[in-house]
């Protein structure tokens, strides 16, 4: 229980203590937008970093080199962790959002945060709304900015399975004309959901996979690239389980 109270009170503390850089990321915001991106990517990315650390997750990252570096990109991965945004955050080359559930919205301070760096907030209720989360998603990654998103639609909580990938979170890459980059993550859940509440020391795995041009699917398999990309996530998981943690 020492490491969630320690991580508790340090994201407390970080938020409280992050207002007057807020304000300053703000007025940044105003003068030089893309330097505002970048600010506060690494800002997030280091607060990441630190509670990382406090939970003794030891994080291989792989297939780095994959990733496109002249377009914004639509970065697939499989859910089975609250830490999987903190763990994945720095492993993007470029400024990335995640799209994440519209109850995030209700934690002062952090939805800030996760605004300026072009988190996307999805309302899994409504359908119109939905909608339009997915354009905003089209219009951010035709201007560059990359987006990461979790086909599940929600946290997976059996681990070594895979709940249906949904098609229509693959609209933002196929309406914005950018490839997807299947994301692996194996063991996440160790960190914190396998015992909770306590959180433990463990190793975590992310690799990038090649990128996948959905233009260039044939026919049958556009009209369901969740279930494709699931498959290349699911075949490489269970290799790199078996490479890591047999």
């Amino acid at each position: 229980m020492i490491r969630f109270i320690v991580i508790v009170l340090y994201l407390l503390l970080y938020l409280i203590l992050s207002i007057p850089v807020l304000f300053v990321e703000w007025i940044i915001g105003k003068c030089n937008p893309a330097l505002k991106d970048k600010s506060s990517k690494a800002i997030v990315g280091w607060g990441f970093r630190c509670i990382t650390r406090l939970a003794g997750t030891r994080l291989i990252v792989r297939g780095t080199e994959r990733i496109p570096r002249d377009t914004a990109v639509l970065y697939v991965g499989n859910h089975r962790s609250y830490f999987d945004i903190v763990l994945t955050l720095s492993a993007f080359p470029r400024v990335t959002g995640y799209v994440a559930k519209r109850e995030m919205l209700r934690w002062p301070l952090l939805n800030l945060w996760m605004k300026n760096i072009h988190c996307l907030f999805l309302d899994r209720e409504n359908i119109k709304e939905g909608l339009k989360t997915i354009l905003k998603g089209v219009e951010e990654v035709k201007a560059g900015i990359s987006l990461c998103i979790f086909p599940e639609g929600t946290r997976n909580k059996v681990n070594d399975t895979f709940l249906p990938f949904h098609d229509g979170s693959f609209k933002i890459a196929e309406k914005g004309r950018v490839p997807v980059v299947p994301m692996v993550i194996v063991n996440s859940a160790g960190v914190f959901e396998d015992h909770f509440p306590r959180i433990r020391k463990a190793t975590v795995v992310i690799e990038f996979q090649e990128p996948v041009y959905l233009d260039k699917l044939d026919k049958e398999t556009k009209k369901s690239p969740g279930t494709y990309v699931c498959g290349i996530l699911s075949k490489r998981y269970f290799e790199l389980k078996k490479e890591f943690f047999s």
